[in-house]
């Protein structure tokens, strides 16, 4: 018996050894993902309360959609215009998806204190976007916002915001659009212009959000490297929230395998480019009297380094993604739309009277200029209404619910209202919805606003986006300069049917190329 136990003892040890080893490791990881998957397949097979054999559904889940339409917001817009009330409930997803200004409306304005985030969301974009602005509900997106709102409001930031964009225009992106024209250097250079908005947002928010030039930061790898786990750890975050069944990607995390790994590495960089924005605006900080950028208000108020982080991201998320996306979208419809950029250029002339800078190049446009452009203003809300940068927003019910069309909503169901889709409805544009057309937002030349219910782009009620005149007067002091100096010719695709990348807010699919061609200014 003695001997026996001994030997048991000895096979344990020797067990428990191999248990520690990396292969044994290896091979446990495995067996539990197979064990998974059979559980998994096996309760498809029993088709568990999720599952449902609707049309809708069961086109979402074999994808057979994509025999028809090249991007899932496409698929939306296509089921929401079938529908009398412009909703439709996705079963399996369990969200009711919207298109319809009253439903809006009562999620925004009339029962906003029902439709938070909710916790559902923000488990899904925890590891992402942490405790920042756009992914917490009460107290604390309150707090944010409140201090953010503030320090945006000021005469003093819009002034500075103005002179940060002039400056990044002159200095940066128009030497950049020059440089590529055809005839110089020794022929053409393609520019992914999509890439070009990109880093000209990224230095703007840097310099205007945290009071940084991006070139001061001392970064383990090139720029371009954190740029691209950006927007990796954004595109696997929005994956999260197709999952049918979020215990797979819980399930991933915990294993580190797949698209969780990389979403953690990705994560890592992000993590190190956020805390070195903090160390250098910490170190400015004691160096220079005036900390009055939106980073060095809430350093003033918050002393736990991971919530900071968390408000960095959230900061490069609004000031880098959403302005470029707006962007590469405007330029590339104006490339479709020659007409446009002609009644801009129209405009521009007779607003500044021509005026030039001293290298006879066309002059950078004040905000007041700017305010004056009502069709260049008309032109970008147009281009938003076909392409949001965000284009679906979503909420989750706190208590049951009846919306304005008579969907009911159970507690805890995800409702998004999809900005993309109604840019596309009949019902909400008129039968001209499909085209780009800025005229249809002047009367009498002068720019009226549509109800922000009718064009969520930057949502509406309480939650209305805090940034967007400064985005937009960002947005229209590029687009004057890049239009009054350049045409932009996109080349190998058309703005009709383009692929979008997924992601959190819009992107362009393997980028967007483009001819840059230098026009001649006009003398006098």
């Amino acid at each position: 018996m003695g001997a026996g136990a001994g030997a048991d003892s000895t096979t344990c040890h020797v067990a428990a050894h191999a248990l520690a080893s990396p292969v044994a490791a290896v091979f446990f990881a495995s067996a539990v993902c197979t064990l998974a998957l059979a559980v998994l397949l096996g309760s498809m097979r029993l088709r568990p309360p999720w599952w449902c054999a609707c049309a809708v559904c069961e086109a979402y889940l074999t994808a057979s959609w994509t025999g028809e339409f090249d991007n899932l917001c496409d698929w939306f817009a296509h089921l929401l215009r079938r529908e009398p009330g412009r909703t439709v409930h996705v079963h399996v997803l369990g969200n009711v998806l919207t298109a319809n200004p009253a439903t809006v409306e009562h999620m925004l304005r009339g029962r906003f204190e029902n439709y938070p985030k909710g916790a559902p969301f923000s488990a899904i974009l925890a590891d992402f976007l942490g405790r920042g602005i756009f992914n917490v509900d009460g107290d604390s997106w309150l707090f944010q916002r409140k201090l953010a709102a503030a320090e945006l409001a000021s005469p003093a930031i819009r002034a500075f915001t103005a002179s940060v964009v002039a400056s990044e225009l002159r200095c940066r992106l128009i030497p950049l659009l020059h440089s590529a024209t055809a005839g110089q250097g020794g022929g053409e250079k393609l520019l992914d212009l999509q890439d070009v908005f990109r880093r000209f947002a990224f230095d703007c928010i840097c310099k205007i959000s945290f009071g940084l030039d991006p070139g001061c930061l001392e970064l383990s790898l090139p720029m371009s490297a954190f740029a691209d786990a950006f927007d990796t750890a954004s595109m696997l975050s929005a994956r999260r929230a197709t999952a049918p069944m979020h215990v797979v990607w819980k399930l991933k995390r915990l294993l580190n395998i797949g698209d969780e790994r990389e979403l953690r590495d990705a994560i890592g960089l992000v993590d190190d480019l956020a805390t070195e924005v903090i160390r250098q605006r910490r170190k400015l900080g004691s160096a220079t009297a005036s900390g009055d950028d939106l980073l060095s208000r809430f350093m003033g108020s918050i002393n736990d380094d991971k919530y900071l982080r968390d408000i960095v991201v959230s900061f490069l998320l609004a000031g880098r993604d959403t302005v470029a996306s707006a962007l590469t979208a405007f330029f590339l419809l104006l490339s479709d739309h020659p007409h446009v950029a002609d009644a801009i250029r129209d405009e521009v002339s007779r607003v500044t009277a021509g005026g030039k800078d001293v290298d006879d190049h066309p002059a950078i446009a004040t905000s007041d200029k700017l305010k004056d452009m009502h069709y260049v203003h008309a032109a970008l809300y147009e281009c938003m209404r076909l392409f949001p940068p965000v284009q679906f927003d979503s909420k989750f019910a706190a208590g049951e619910d009846t919306l304005p069309d008579g969907t009911p909503v159970a507690k805890g169901t995800r409702v998004t209202y999809h900005a993309y889709a109604m840019g596309r409805m009949e019902s909400v544009w008129g039968p001209d919805c499909a085209e780009f057309r800025p005229e249809r937002w002047l009367r009498d030349n002068q720019f009226v606003p549509e109800s922000p219910y009718r064009y969520p782009v930057f949502q509406g009620g309480v939650r209305v986006c805090i940034g967007k005149e400064l985005a937009i007067m960002e947005m229209k002091a590029a687009i004057v300069a890049v239009v009054q100096g350049f045409d932009i010719e996109t080349v190998g695709r058309s703005s009709r049917r383009p692929k979008f990348a997924p992601g959190l807010t819009a992107a362009f699919a393997g980028g967007v190329p483009v001819r840059v061609r230098r026009r001649a200014l006009a003398s006098g």
